[in-house]
């Protein structure tokens, strides 16, 4: 017996497209680098490469933000990065002019990290952190870093050595907000400013003050030298782009150590106190 034949079944509706879902936004790695540092890593090859060559202006910070398409902020902070390095300098109303490149501690026209330094000689900058205590700012701090006196601030004692060798004692004084994310650093860190920028922390200019300090008790232990010893001391209160002071430093070095170097011309000699 023949089936009689079934009814086909109906075909399905078409479905209506879907509309296209936005891809998640990429989050953002732990660690990552930012934006800012790449950009000046970029600057920093280019001056290196010879692109701008010594004396130069770089281009001004709306030219250099649309060529790399970053932000006049990100502009910004890139170059008070390489300020730090002592690549370029500045004056109030002129575009960056290129340095030659640094090749010495020269206190009148560039600051550069403890670390950026010893690396500049050949030589491997070390640091282990004495003590970290938070307190209460005294006038003098409260003076240098431009806060209320009793203000909450951090004090932090390191030694720092060139190849193994002890050669400085640091006394610097933080502000809360810059104390905290120090406090935070392991013990043996290296360079303080190197993690501090990754923060958005930059040390682009300083107020230094060279004097000769006697060896207390501390420094005599930490450097091997004898109490009352004569020790080169630099007194430097560091100060962010937009010139809030970041760090209050006193920092005694055992002679031979290091030499400072500065340069001065008529129009912006260094101040000269002489004893009555």
């Amino acid at each position: 017996m023949n089936e009689a034949p079934q009814a086909a079944a109906p075909a399905p509706a078409p479905r209506e497209p879907r509309p296209p879902q936005e891809a998640p936004a990429p989050r953002r790695a732990p660690g990552r680098t930012p934006l800012y540092l790449k950009l000046a890593e970029e600057l920093r090859a280019a001056i290196t490469a010879g692109e701008y060559g010594s004396g130069a202006r770089l281009p001004a910070e709306d030219e250099l933000a649309r060529r790399h398409a970053v932000s006049r902020g990100t502009v910004r902070q890139a170059l008070a990065a390489l300020r730090t390095d002592g690549l370029i300098t500045s004056r109030r109303g002129t575009r960056r002019v290129v340095l030659g490149g640094p090749a010495e501690e020269n206190a009148a026209c560039e600051l550069r990290s403890f670390t950026r330094w010893a690396r500049s000689l050949g030589e491997e900058p070390g640091g282990r952190t004495v003590a970290v205590d938070r307190g209460a700012a005294d006038a003098e701090e409260a003076e240098q870093l431009r806060i209320p006196a009793g203000a909450a601030v951090y004090r932090v004692r390191r030694l720092r050595t060139l190849s193994g060798a002890p050669v400085m004692v640091e006394r610097t004084t933080y502000p809360e907000a810059v104390g905290v994310l120090v406090a935070a650093m392991p013990a043996d860190t290296v360079s303080y400013s190197e993690r501090l920028a990754r923060h958005g922390v930059l040390f682009t200019d300083a107020h230094h003050t060279i004097d000769i300090a006697l060896a207390d008790a501390e420094d005599a232990r930490l450097l091997g030298c004898r109490v009352g010893e004569a020790l080169l001391r630099e007194r430097r209160r560091a100060t962010d782009p937009a010139g809030t002071p970041v760090e209050w430093s006193q920092d005694r070095y055992l002679p031979g150590t290091v030499a400072f170097t500065a340069h001065s011309t008529a129009a912006s000699a260094l101040g000269r106190r002489l004893r009555p």
